[in-house]
């Protein structure tokens, strides 16, 4: 868990893997995300550059929700999505962000059920993350009170990123009352729910309530608990998402 933790901090970015390996300090992206505003500027429509700023600096902030839908409310007040979705897709077809849609329906295949006016955004490296939310090291590998509201976003938003890279296309699932499962992916011919939690407390009645509507050969459970198997429930530690 704690080389876990350091990978938040850290990330992919080869600069910053090559400065932690060779020094054991953290470095700090703002080199990298100076160059990712750049680009928004270079790259980019001369309209559409503002509006592209304004989403990816308020990722952080639709991440620290308890509900981390996107909303173009809290990019700007009165926000719609035709005044920011070219900006969205900007960002998605860059590879700085990646977005997942809500699946209307649990059934194959799930492109077909997504809903296209509800989803959700991740920043495509953790350490980038952490960056733009301004966090210390010391914030991430002691897991301090002051980040609880981002635990849970900043986890999510990790797992997405292993999932991405092991070649899955994940959706979200939301019922009418509020039930939500974090990720839904199609694996071997089987639609599987994926429950994600920052800490070891993997109670979740979300989960419970779309196994008994919709009955998964299996269910994955990622936290800080160990391998394990409970109630048709995969228990997967967060430092093994990749080997989902």
């Amino acid at each position: 868990m704690q080389l876990y933790r350091q990978y938040l901090i850290v990330g992919g970015m080869p600069e910053c893997v090559m400065q932690f390996t060779q020094t054991q300090d953290y470095l700090t992206q703002e080199m990298i995300l100076t160059g990712y505003l750049n680009d928004m500027s270079k790259y980019n429509h001369s309209n559409e550059i503002k509006k592209t700023r304004l989403v990816y600096d308020n990722i952080t902030v639709q991440l620290s929700k308890k509900n981390t839908r996107f909303q173009y409310k809290l990019v700007k007040k009165g926000g719609r999505a035709a005044e920011f979705e070219n900006a969205i897709e900007w960002l998605c077809l860059s590879g700085i962000t990646s977005r997942i849609y809500r699946a209307e329906q649990i059934r194959k295949a799930l492109e077909n059920d997504r809903d296209i006016d509800a989803f959700k955004i991740y920043v495509s490296d953790s350490g980038l993350l952490c960056a733009k939310k301004e966090l210390s090291a010391t914030d991430i590998l002691y897991m301090v009170d002051e980040i609880n509201d981002f635990k849970g976003g900043m986890t999510e938003n990790y797992v997405n990123n292993q999932l991405i890279v092991n070649g899955y296309s994940p959706y979200y699932w939301e019922s009418e009352r509020g039930a939500e499962i974090d990720f839904i992916i199609q694996r071997e011919n089987q639609i599987i729910p994926i429950e994600v939690k920052a800490a070891d407390n993997t109670k979740a009645k979300s989960l419970k309530r779309y196994m008994e509507l919709y009955k998964p050969a299996y269910a994955i459970k990622c936290s800080a608990k160990n391998f394990g198997w409970e109630e048709n429930k995969k228990i997967v530690p967060l430092y093994a998402v990749f080997c989902i």
